[in-house]
């Protein structure tokens, strides 16, 4: 069972705390891994792009001209896909992009890259983040102080000081332990557990 050290704001250990063997130490196999990213990037997509084709376009029902004699093309509509103002031929359609990923191995890649995180040292426990009042800059200060550059903070508690102060940061994201997925884990190169989540992270991913 890995130990961890907690953490204060001022990057003074104050304590331990134990992780569970099944769920930060487990062995990671990548092509989970892909498959539950490319899950989460693909049902981002809104798939909602739509052009009309010749019979939605407005207009074109009469024929341009004559069928012979004019010395021109024939032609039966000015909504045809090879004039200008006319339908789009083969355009995209909304569609839906989302792609199925069975719960377990959402839950399996999830422990994988928490391990993963925990084992190059990028994962790290705080005891608590306090903020007096919602101001970016006493939250970079406590950045500073941890020598955190990009940063994913995973809290379980409702805590509006600390998502107001760190939404104006670039590289910091505040999660609750119940929106923790595989790709913002990924995406950040540390990883910060206030110590009440760990208890909920491990009964979500232990049932």
């Amino acid at each position: 069972m890995p130990k961890v050290s907690v953490y204060n704001l001022n990057s003074e250990k104050v304590s331990e705390v134990d992780l569970a063997d099944n769920i930060f130490s487990v062995a990671v196999n990548p092509g989970v891994v892909h498959q539950v990213v490319t899950m989460q990037l693909a049902n981002r997509r809104s798939g909602t792009a739509c052009t009309k084709d010749r019979s939605e376009v407005r207009g074109g029902g009469k024929k341009p001209w004559r069928q012979k004699g004019t010395g021109r093309a024939r032609s039966g509509t000015s909504r045809s896909p090879l004039w200008r103002g006319g339908g789009v031929t083969f355009g995209p359609k909304p569609r839906d992009f989302s792609v199925k990923v069975n719960k377990k191995v959402r839950r399996l890649a999830l422990k994988m890259v928490l391990s993963d995180k925990l084992s190059n040292d990028a994962l790290m426990v705080l005891d608590d983040i306090q903020l007096t009042e919602p101001k970016t800059k006493l939250f970079a200060q406590v950045m500073k102080n941890l020598s955190f550059d990009s940063v994913l903070i995973i809290n379980d508690l409702e805590n509006t000081n600390l998502e107001r102060s760190s939404r104006n940061l670039h590289r910091v994201k505040v999660l609750k332990t119940d929106g923790l997925n595989v790709y913002d884990v990924l995406k950040y190169k540390k990883i910060v557990l206030l110590l009440p989540s760990i208890e909920k992270i491990e009964k979500r991913l232990s049932s």
